[in-house]
Parts: structure tokens; sequence; C-alpha cells
């Protein structure tokens, strides 16, 4: 259960994260709490699943690597199940679920090309469910914020 405190976090860091020598003492103090009780709340948050990660957006194809968006069509019974694979891999990021034949989206972002491949076939194979790929084609910049 969050609190507000929480909420005033998670609304305060969609904005940004102070790139310094202590960005999370600069960040807390930003929003009135202490720098270890900032972290504390994050691992919180990520460990409960409210929050699925906390870290950097790169532009990984500018970094030499590659990103694409996946879909799986997952039997409901097995959901949560297919969640916890797909959520184990660090190139893994915003999945989530969809009213549709293929109800499991999520981004695959690679430090190298070939990378993407190798996550899908392990997905793949980890699963026994087919991974559909859907790169890029071209980029648009869409600024979204979730108030909670």
């Amino acid at each position: 259960m969050m609190d507000n405190i929480d909420r005033r976090i998670i609304n305060g860091l969609q904005d940004g994260f102070p790139v310094s020598e202590r960005p999370f003492k600069d960040a807390a103090a930003e929003l009135g709490v202490s720098e270890s009780e900032l972290i504390e709340r994050l691992e919180k948050l990520c460990k409960d699943g409210t929050l699925n990660r906390f870290g950097p957006m790169y532009d990984a194809e500018n970094l030499g690597g590659a990103v694409t968006l996946a879909a799986i069509s997952v039997p409901e019974e097995r959901f949560d199940e297919i969640t916890k694979i797909v959520n184990a891999y660090p190139e893994v990021s915003q999945n989530y679920a969809r009213e549709d034949h293929f109800n499991m989206w999520f981004v695959i972002a690679t430090e190298t090309p070939g990378r993407i491949a190798k996550v899908i076939a392990e997905i793949e194979h980890e699963t026994g469910l087919e991974v559909i790929d859907m790169p890029k084609i071209e980029e648009f910049f869409v600024s979204l914020r979730f108030q909670v």
C-alpha cells in the first residue's frame, strides 16, 4: 500500500532525476525526505511490484544497441508465470497486459543488435510460446506522465 510519501516520490521522479555527485541526496532534498529513506522506499516499491524498475532510460540505438517491441499470446492461467519469466531479463522493460489475442507486450533493449534475437529465442525456449518481434521503423517522442 502506497502512502503519501511514496506518491510524492513517484510523481516527483517522473520528470527526471538529478545528475550530480549525490543524485539520491539531491532528489531526496527536493522531495522532503532523507537520502536513505528515498533509497529504502524505492527499493520497497520495486520489491513489492509497485514499480517494475527504477533506473535510467538509455537510447540503446545511439549507444550501438537495439530496441524492439515484442508481444506474446499468453494463456490467461499462465499470465503470472510468463510475466515472471519475461521480467527476469534485464533487457526487458515496460511489460504490460493488453486485451487482445497478443495480451502481453514488452520492450527489449540490448547492448548489441544481435542480442535481441537471442533474448527472444531464450524467452520462447523458457515459455514454450512464440514471441512476435516488432522492430521500430520510425521513432516519435511522446511525453507520458502518470499522476499517482
